[in-house]
């Protein structure tokens, strides 16, 4: 007796006037597939990283933006002089003696009239949200400039400033850099409140990193994630994740590369840089901190370096032509390149006793995969090289 395999059978027609041809699949046949398939792909486009999925709610915390990062900006972007009561003072960038070199802006408050105070105001990413019976975590950098005994408030308040929501003061600042830190639970919800910075006081002082988490963040991680959208992405259990992007690692022209080094350690020293997309990355959200998403969902981490050469559209918003201004590694350059990803894996994967591991956390963190460039195209300038 002769038996038949099942099967489908499909009509495939390829376009007028073709003819269509039969497609026979044999379904008594399985193929193993990976679990490995489906995954999450991240990359910091349209404000995913600041203002998305990273839990910092101050836009330019460190006032370190610049005309590179988008056109008329500056370290004092998104920050507004307030004065209260016949107040009288001023706002100035300042670069010497910063808390790093990575870090190399600052803001310096001068209070010539205190009255009901003189300070800075910060509306985050197009408003504040906030919610009654959480708490939010308020941190600076600051010194004392001059005449020194001048207090400092912090107070979450509504959009027009009419009503406070929340508040807390610093008594005494120290003339060198140093970390304050206070809790900012406020007594209603909003979704557009601002932070106001009031100092008390003639005088002047350094203020830098000016921070404000939600305590509550994603499995409630320090400098961690929005527990809302991490929540999402966890909730499609994704076997891996892809980090930090595709054209956002190549960057617009090689010295934009994603630099991993500069995005781990404190916060305060890393070093942010221009985003591809139009705006600034501050790298608060880091490798550190995509690793560790990782563990906390059961996901693989697949770190994506570059290939050696700059995104396929660099230089277009300069030469008017896509991918003329690609760039890549000179050879000379290239066992240097090399060794910075060998140093990756080292940092991911090395012995505790190592410097790279140290520089990591004791926070364990292991991968088996890493990716090389984006999909894309080489410039006919650069094929002979690669």
């Amino acid at each position: 007796m002769k038996r038949f395999l099942p099967s489908l059978c499909l009509l495939v027609t390829l376009g007028a006037p073709s003819k269509a041809e039969l497609l026979t699949v044999d379904l008594a046949h399985e193929t193993a597939i990976s679990p490995m398939l489906m995954g999450a792909f991240f990359e910091d486009l349209s404000y995913s990283a600041d203002g998305g999925l990273y839990a910092e709610l101050i836009e330019n915390r460190s006032f370190d933006l610049s005309p590179a990062d988008y056109p008329g900006w500056g370290p004092l972007s998104f920050w507004q002089l307030e004065t209260r009561g016949g107040g009288e003072g001023q706002l100035i960038s300042e670069s010497a003696d910063p808390i790093h070199p990575n870090n190399p802006h600052y803001l310096v408050l001068g209070v010539k009239n205190a009255g009901d105070g003189v300070g800075v105001v910060n509306h985050g990413f197009g408003g504040i949200p906030i919610q009654q019976g959480e708490t939010y975590d308020f941190s600076v950098f600051a010194r004392q400039v001059a005449y020194p005994g001048v207090e400092l408030s912090a107070r979450l308040e509504s959009r027009d400033g009419t009503e406070e929501l929340a508040s807390a003061r610093l008594s005494t600042i120290d003339s060198a850099w140093e970390k304050y830190a206070m809790p900012l639970p406020p007594k209603k919800s909003v979704d557009d409140a601002r932070l106001v910075l009031l100092a008390h006081g003639k005088g002047r002082i350094a203020l830098d990193m000016v921070s404000l988490f939600p305590r509550k963040t994603f499995q409630g991680r320090t400098n961690g994630l929005r527990a809302d959208l991490a929540e999402t992405i966890a909730a499609i259990q994704p076997r891996f994740v892809r980090f930090p992007g595709g054209c956002l690692v190549h960057g617009d022209g090689i010295d934009n590369f994603y630099h991993w080094k500069n995005s781990i350690g404190p916060v305060e020293h890393r070093k942010g840089q221009r985003n591809i997309w139009g705006y600034h990355q501050s790298l608060g959200l880091g490798y550190f901190e995509y690793f560790q998403f990782c563990e906390d969902i059961g996901a693989e981490p697949l770190p994506v370096v570059p290939a050696g050469v700059s995104c396929q559209n660099a230089g277009a918003s300069v030469t008017g032509r896509y991918g003329e201004g690609q760039q890549g590694v000179a050879l000379r350059e290239m066992p240097a390149f090399i060794q910075d990803i060998l140093d990756l894996v080292e940092w991911a994967n090395g012995p505790a006793d190592i410097q790279a591991r140290r520089r990591r956390a004791s926070s364990p963190i292991w991968t088996q995969v890493f990716g090389s460039g984006e999909r894309g195209r080489h410039h006919r300038r650069l094929r002979g090289a690669f």
